[in-house]
């Protein structure tokens, strides 16, 4: 009798493991591209065992001294779209994936988003305004699609810093319409300064930290570096008692891949697929054990699987290399 009863709690205990690894967000960044989707396009996303893909409809400011936002022009790509996104969401709900709805703003100049600020009070009615057309557009697009996640923001420091009331207020309007979770993308070092996490659901992190100046960190060279940012991480969590959610995380399998693996830019540099790898087991190990922790996404995932990534890429995909292979057990556990 003994030895059954110990044998049941053992079964409960791995199932209670199960369950809790199986609530992570084990999510892929979906490149919008200029095509429909079709299963072909999915089924390398169902290999990899995610279970949540990011879709990222874009808008546009021409000229940041007039910063007034475009979006769903017939200049965009058919997955920038609000038709594209819908489209998308249709076919990866058919198959059980689940949706974070991530818009993002470009800067057609060029120029870092976290940077964007109006340079006077009426260019600041001209920004906030067409801003909220914007995102209410994706959240009424959010709750159509029945989308489990919306990113209200993606890596505008500027602009949330100098006009928190107006963030404030536009959470509350996205609420009205859109009754799913709610998250924000601040980048790795604007996370600890937002005004809001309150009003949120998930910490939202583009967790691009500076981790290793090595050329070829290893596992635990990352997890290293990892140390620091942690605490911090976990203190800022339990100031607020929201989980964490890397709203993108990943590392181009080039040399020195954790001194700033926020520059994508930089097309030069021996290609190195170990170290890529190393930094997403590094982050794997560090964070999806924390209960506080709901999770992440991979940047950044491309339609065409058989047209990306492979051995000889230096860039973010894992697609076609030994990151995609490791991703698919880190996904699978």
């Amino acid at each position: 009798m003994k030895t059954k009863i110990l044998f049941l709690v053992a079964i409960v205990f791995l199932q209670l493991s199960c369950t809790s690894q199986s609530k992570k967000i084990n999510g892929l960044s979906f490149v919008a591209s200029r095509d429909s989707i079709n299963i072909n396009h999915i089924k390398p996303v169902l290999k990899t065992k995610g279970n949540f893909v990011a879709l990222m409809p874009y808008s546009f400011i021409r000229n940041i001294e007039i910063p007034k936002i475009e979006f769903n022009t017939n200049r965009e790509w058919f997955g920038e779209s609000e038709n594209g996104l819908f489209q998308y969401a249709k076919e990866f709900k058919k198959v059980g994936v689940k949706i974070m709805i991530k818009p993002h703003l470009w800067l057609r100049r060029g120029g870092f988003t976290g940077d964007l600020k109006a340079n006077s009070e009426e260019n600041w009615v001209i920004l906030e305004n067409s801003y909220r057309n914007y995102i209410l557009t994706y959240a009424k697009a959010a709750e159509n699609i029945n989308a489990e996640i919306l990113c209200i923001g993606t890596e505008l420091e500027e602009f949330v810093v100098n006009r928190p009331e107006y963030w404030q207020q536009l959470i509350i309007e996205i609420r009205e319409v859109y009754k799913g979770k709610l998250t924000y993308a601040a980048n790795w070092d604007e996370y600890k300064r937002l005004p809001f996490w309150q009003q949120l659901d998930f910490i939202g992190i583009d967790a691009y930290f500076p981790l290793s100046e090595k050329k070829s960190p290893t596992v635990a060279d990352f997890e290293l570096g990892w140390k620091t940012h942690k605490e911090e991480i976990s203190r800022v969590q339990q100031k607020n008692n929201k989980p964490v959610l890397f709203t993108e995380f990943g590392y181009r399998s080039v040399d020195f891949t954790g001194r700033r693996p926020w520059e994508f830019n930089r097309m030069q540099g021996s290609v190195n697929l170990e170290a890529q790898a190393n930094g997403l087991q590094a982050i794997h190990n560090q964070f999806w054990k924390e209960d506080w922790f709901a999770g992440g996404f991979v940047w950044k995932w491309f339609h065409r699987h058989d047209k990306v990534g492979g051995l000889e890429n230096n860039r973010f995909t894992p697609q076609n290399k030994p990151a995609e292979e490791l991703l698919r057990k880190l996904f699978h556990k």
